[in-house]
């Protein structure tokens, strides 16, 4: 089995954990090694999935190969992480919960480091960037391109021919109709529904959302 660490040791790591552990249920593929996180005062704790073995210093002293799972509900926090990663030695897989849905497999273009949690379904003609977190309970349409850096958070709805950029966040039963472009660093709030194009930096919320002015 391969070496793996998780990076973040919250909850979302502790779900990281569960997804690893589930996939070797069916398929023996990863050894947990134990958790990473930037926070010093976890370094040495543990909890039950594993020990919190340092920050991102103990992966630049690694010689041995070793893959990692970035496990953080935050946009900004896991591009920050990712590009301190600097380690050859270092492997991003895409850790996909069994039971996720391809309708067309062959047609999924995916890149590295992402997590897709449970009861996922990816249409056809799907295009998916790097470090996306795509947390339970997600339909993805048909022909939807999806950056890197996004955090999509359980039961949001992602319509067919939707585009998205890099580094947003989609709060918990958000809805993007179909067609509508997101381009990058937007927030949609929990529950609100996107009927037209955003700008870039902003928060969307409500039904049909809006923008919201501080």
């Amino acid at each position: 089995m391969k070496d793996i660490v998780i990076y973040g040791a919250g909850g979302m790591g502790r779900e990281a954990a569960c997804l690893l552990r589930l996939i070797n249920k069916n398929e023996p593929q990863w050894n947990i090694v134990g958790f990473l996180d930037d926070n010093t005062k976890l370094h040495g704790s543990s909890n039950e999935y594993g020990t919190v073995l340092g920050g991102s210093e103990w992966l630049e002293h690694r010689s041995k190969s070793i893959a990692v799972v970035i496990a953080v509900g935050s946009a900004v926090a896991v591009r920050s992480i990712a590009e301190r990663i600097t380690n050859p030695v270092v492997e991003f897989p895409n850790i996909i919960a069994p039971s996720v849905c391809f309708l067309d497999k062959d047609s999924l273009r995916i890149g590295k480091g992402n997590i897709i949690c449970h009861n996922c379904l990816v249409s056809c003609n799907v295009r998916i960037g790097d470090f996306n977190l795509f947390n339970g309970y997600i339909p993805i349409g048909h022909d939807v391109t999806i950056g890197s850096f996004n955090v999509v958070m359980p039961s949001c709805n992602i319509s067919g021919e939707v585009q998205i950029g890099d580094g947003n966040f989609f709060g918990v039963q958000s809805v993007v109709l179909q067609g509508i472009k997101i381009g990058n660093d937007t927030r949609i709030g929990a529950n609100s529904v996107i009927i037209r194009k955003t700008k870039d930096g902003n928060l969307y919320l409500g039904n049909p959302a809006t923008r919201m002015k501080f």
